[in-house]
């Protein structure tokens, strides 16, 4: 079972890209490089039409036929005020079909870019993430723990180091086969109304929804609905682009191999997010997008897969997706406080996110960067306790997560997950072996809970049975 860690990911990239990648000077070395060097260029440059003289001159003509350069040079110009200028870092690999890298904002925030190779040599894209700097974690202030009965002293007291210091508003829950050792809250929910943090407050999941999504494909996999090795065509014949989805499978999509890309892209970030409230509508944003590799060859992370997942269970159930697992999986796991809510109809207790992102100092409310309501691939809300009733139903066999060979049976050996984006930061882990369930959740962007998180989950390995 492959552990899904969307913030990680880009943590492992830039702790190994000093060590194993190219020199930046390398890039000159072609074209290709070339056109990358004159992104920087014209992105940092003060003069807004060097943007779009670079979209013009160096996407290839197909990439242009898809979407021109106005549209993307603007969401770049966007990116700009958001961030300010970008120092090109380090190269994280350089291949025959894309180029990717990692950027420093001026607020000293990691920034991951991807630009897509066409056969001519120009660009297919300029695909960017910022991110909050998740490879530097926390600075642990505090001494490990020597032994289980000091654990629930030191995760109080790194976590009252973090929030002290505002760089942690949320909720720690540490549970040891079923029993409580950490319950705790820190921070505000939302500072409008001056509403503190409660153990029970609703959080934003990110990506951590994707869990859901793998266990309901599971669940109609065991009910003979479907297999892996389905092609996307079989089970969705409507699905808009047929040539995608004659050439990948169910279980590829399950397993991020199935070359579909992000719906995170220029054209979510320009488009009026409130327009965001089925599973369908996030499709415009990608659905015409060729796959960015052969099906099978490569692993990428891929929220646009884990959409189309959502569609497949919403064809199969005859249900919405947010119907199908709030029946099959959050009621069957006691998992009563958990959603994928509507941003104009939050429950009361629910953290609005705080993000950096735009914010001359200090923090500013989310909003502006989500949906109107989750979906598929992420943005569902969840309570710490809920997920260790999520932990719960796991180890006890009610709930399944299919393997990559589309197995539903088996021993349940663990799973970590987090997720995260602007004002979002989740961990969820759980080892049936040690009986920890751990879970941070905060409403401050990333690693706000996975750094702490990461944390504590090394001092319980110290303590397993």
């Amino acid at each position: 079972m492959k552990t899904i860690l969307a913030v990680l990911a880009l943590f492992v990239l830039v702790l190994h890209a000093a060590a194993q990648a190219p020199s930046i000077a390398s890039l000159s070395n072609d074209d290709t490089g070339k056109r990358v060097l004159a992104y920087f260029d014209a992105f940092n440059s003060d003069e807004p039409e060097k943007l779009l003289a670079f979209f013009t001159e160096n996407l290839s003509p197909d990439a242009l036929k898809q979407r021109p350069a106005e549209p993307r040079a603007a969401f770049h110009k966007k990116v700009r005020s958001d961030l300010g200028k970008v120092r090109l870092e380090s190269i994280v690999s350089i291949g025959s079909e894309e180029i990717k890298v990692i950027g420093r904002s001026a607020n000293g925030g990691a920034v991951d870019y991807t630009f897509g190779i066409a056969p001519d040599r120009k660009l297919t894209m300029v695909a960017v993430q910022p991110m909050d700097a998740p490879a530097q974690g926390p600075t642990v202030t505090v001494p490990a723990p020597s032994s289980a009965a000091e654990l629930p002293q030191a995760v109080t007291a790194l976590l009252d180091s973090l929030a002290k210091d505002d760089k942690f508003s949320g909720v720690a829950f540490v549970s040891k086969d079923g029993s409580s050792v950490v319950a705790k809250a820190w921070g505000m929910a939302d500072a409008s109304r001056n509403a503190p943090n409660h153990v029970d407050t609703r959080f934003n999941l990110g990506s951590i929804n994707k869990l859901f999504t793998r266990i309901a494909i599971g669940q109609l996999v065991k009910a003979g609905k479907l297999t892996f090795e389905d092609k996307l065509s079989k089970v969705l014949p409507a699905y808009p682009n047929k040539a995608v989805a004659d050439r990948i499978t169910i279980g590829q999509i399950v397993a991020m191999r199935s070359g579909l890309g992000d719906f995170i892209n220029d054209k979510y970030w320009t488009s009026d997010k409130s327009k965001l409230r089925s599973i369908k509508d996030y499709l415009p944003l990608f659905v015409d997008a060729p796959l960015e590799f052969e099906p099978g060859t490569r692993d990428r992370y891929s929220n646009a897969g884990y959409l189309v997942l959502g569609l497949v269970i919403e064809k199969l159930s005859g249900q919405s997706y947010y119907e199908y697992v709030s029946k099959n999986i959050f009621q069957p796991a006691g998992m009563k406080d958990t959603d994928s809510f509507a941003l104009e109809n939050l429950p009361s207790d629910t953290a609005i996110g705080y993000t950096t992102k735009g914010a001359a100092k200090g923090r500013v409310p989310n909003a502006k960067d989500q949906p109107m309501r989750g979906s598929s691939a992420g943005g569902g809300y969840s309570t710490a306790e809920d997920l260790v009733r999520l932990a719960a139903a796991l180890k006890a066999g009610k709930l399944v997560v299919p393997g990559d060979d589309g197995s539903v049976s088996g021993e349940f050996r663990g799973i970590g997950i987090a997720g995260g984006s602007e004002g979002v930061n989740a961990l969820f882990a759980t080892n049936p072996t040690s009986g920890y369930t751990v879970v941070v959740l905060s409403n401050y962007d990333p690693p706000s809970a996975e750094g702490p998180g990461r944390i504590i989950l090394d001092w319980v390995k110290a303590f397993a049975k």
